[in-house]
């Protein structure tokens, strides 16, 4: 390379000779790059986010201006999942590179590259054409610099086929906020907060058994090929109408009453169900094909209602997104001084999120085709251990999660895991260490503590976690005097023949063996916690269209108050307005 092909680049404030062929583009991504950024990934040490994605590809350009050069850096952090992108740009007398978030919102037939001809942006090509977005001309950034100027969690580019994530404040409801407030700034503040959750939230969310008056049998739901496999009921129960009172998903029945353990389909949502079962009510010797049963439950737990929700996954595809603060990449509270490396900011080397943009909604154009959305799991203080053998292991065995094909947590062997691949499909199991292989093609993943039930492969057995039972070890959490019942959320799948459905269950009061029991009287073949305590950290939401509007119906009525409100409007969380929780987002498959 000769000296006119050689520029003196400043990049953090030092002073290096870049090595740049004059608008010739160099990707990283060969065998030595992946190594070493495997190495990135693998080492013990302090690191960025980008550091962090072990398949990244770096593509660079120069490109003139007046009387000098600047440099242009894309990054797709994932090019199997070919979702997320940072653009940094720097040129002299600038203060420094400036990074951008980008987003491509058809990643499997739209590919996004640097372009090589002035006037400079990204060259966007699909279906076999290709085009070229000014976004940079000679340095000036007007278009990137107006849509991060407009304060939009998404702004939109190239006539809307790419976006900038840009940050922006997620929504606390009241309680988020005085419990933030109480663990961030008062001595002792987690001690308060369980204090409060031992006295208040322990069966405050309830629900008991209204039976219909009419002495009527209940009305059971209309007979279908597609449907999720009932949950087998006791003679004694079968005929028991239940009424559920707070139900605020219409299923087209009437007050009537409807039959535990049966599936009614959502009026105007094809492909969901909605059941309602007591755990008292499940016929134990044929609710799981003769697989293991838990013992029973304690009778408050066991009298109380419980809702599931079934979506019918050869018409759904699942996404998960990180809200605007949670969970966190630093240590969590919990994990024990013994197993923290003092030189890491977190334990994957990271203790922030930065340049990356996590913005707590879904994007703009997936909206339309959204069809129910449910809160995640636990933040990233409660989301490691303090007790059992977990807790020694892998700096405390701290919750993963991934996002777009981008590693924010690493995932943890022994920790159960709901995850999306590449191609659309769900899964739920427990990660092991040789699972690494498959992280090039993991689309969305969340791990939420040990299994409620694990699938044998070898037998072909589903069985209860073997940690059900165990409050510190399982990190279960509840009260600090190992009292476990409380309002809890968690989630399955079942598979019927060729027939594949997610379950999302809410247990008005339970304890992780009651949510095993319920879950497997489903029949489902592997179960995971969510999260706890509160309407808002059990918000499940269905989304239908009627006259040209979405209208939002609610597993719970009470969780509308999570919501905005601006009359006789309603602004559901997640579609509308960015949250700080994260969540999951079923889509209906184009």
């Amino acid at each position: 390379m000769d000296d006119r092909n050689r520029r003196l680049v400043r990049i953090d404030g030092r002073m290096n000779w870049a090595l740049i062929a004059m608008v010739t583009l160099t990707t990283s991504g060969d065998a030595a790059d992946l190594a070493s950024q495997w190495e990135q990934y693998q080492a013990d040490v302090p690191k960025t986010i980008v550091e962090l994605q072990p398949f990244r590809q770096t593509a660079n350009v120069e490109f003139q201006m007046a009387g000098d050069w600047g440099q242009a850096t894309l990054v797709n952090l994932n090019p199997q999942i070919n979702a997320w992108f940072l653009l940094t740009l720097w040129w002299p007398g600038a203060p420094g590179p400036t990074t951008y978030h980008l987003e491509n919102p058809s990643p499997k037939t739209q590919t996004l590259a640097l372009s090589e001809a002035y006037p400079y942006g990204i060259r966007m090509s699909a279906a076999g054409r290709e085009t070229d977005c000014e976004l940079w001309p000679a340095g000036r950034t007007m278009e990137l610099q107006q849509a991060r100027l407009s304060d939009l969690p998404y702004a939109p580019l190239c006539a809307d086929r790419l976006y900038l994530r840009n940050r922006v404040s997620g929504t606390y409801t009241h309680l988020e906020r005085v419990t933030n407030f109480l663990r961030d700034h008062v001595w002792g503040g987690e001690q308060i907060v369980g204090f409060v959750r031992k006295q208040f939230f322990s069966d405050a969310f309830i629900e008991r058994d209204q039976r219909s008056g009419s002495g009527q049998p209940a009305e059971r739901p209309a007979q279908s090929p597609h449907k999720p496999r009932a949950a087998p009921i006791a003679q004694a129960f079968a005929a028991q109408p239940v009424v559920p009172e707070h139900l605020g998903i219409d299923i087209g029945q009437a007050s009537g009453g409807v039959a535990m353990g049966q599936w009614y389909p959502v009026r105007d949502a094809p492909g969901i169900f909605v059941s309602v079962i007591r755990p008292q009510a499940i016929e134990t010797a044929n609710s799981s094909g003769g697989r293991t049963i838990p013992a029973d439950v304690d009778s408050v737990e066991a009298n109380a209602l419980d809702y599931m929700v079934a979506l019918d996954l050869a018409q759904f595809d699942l996404g998960f997104a990180l809200g605007t603060d949670h969970p966190r990449v630093g240590w969590s509270e919990r994990a024990l001084e013994s197993v923290r490396n003092p030189r890491l900011p977190g334990p994957d080397g990271i203790g922030s999120v930065a340049p990356l943009v996590v913005n707590g909604m879904v994007n703009p154009q997936t909206v339309e085709r959204t069809a129910a959305t449910f809160a995640g799991g636990f933040k990233r203080e409660h989301g490691a251990f303090r007790y059992g053998p977990l807790a020694q292991q892998n700096h405390g065995t701290h919750y993963g999660f991934i996002e777009q094909g981008v590693v924010f947590s690493k995932l943890q062997p022994e920790l159960s895991t709901l995850w999306v691949d590449d191609a659309g499909e769900v899964r739920m199991k427990t990660w092991a260490a040789g699972d690494a292989s498959r992280l090039p093609h993991i689309k969305f993943a969340r791990q939420n503590g040990v299994p409620l039930i694990e699938y044998d492969e070898k037998t072909g057995v589903s069985s209860p976690g073997a940690l059900i039972d165990s409050w510190g070890p399982g990190n279960w959490s509840g009260s600090e005097d190992e009292r476990q019942r409380t309002l809890r959320a968690g989630a399955c799948l079942q598979e019927l023949g060729g027939e594949h459905f997610l379950i999302y269950g809410y247990f008005s009061t339970a304890t992780p063996r009651a949510m095993a029991r319920v879950f497997q009287a489903y029949g489902c073949r592997y179960a995971m916690h969510l999260d706890m305590n509160a309407l808002e950290h059990t918000y499940f939401a269905i989304y239908t269209h009627k006259d040209g509007r979405i209208v939002v119906e609610h597993l719970i009525e009470g969780m509308a108050e999570v919501d905005r409100k601006g009359g006789d409007e309603l602004a559901p969380r997640f579609l509308s307005f960015p949250d700080d929780r994260d969540f999951f987002y079923a889509t209906r498959k184009k």
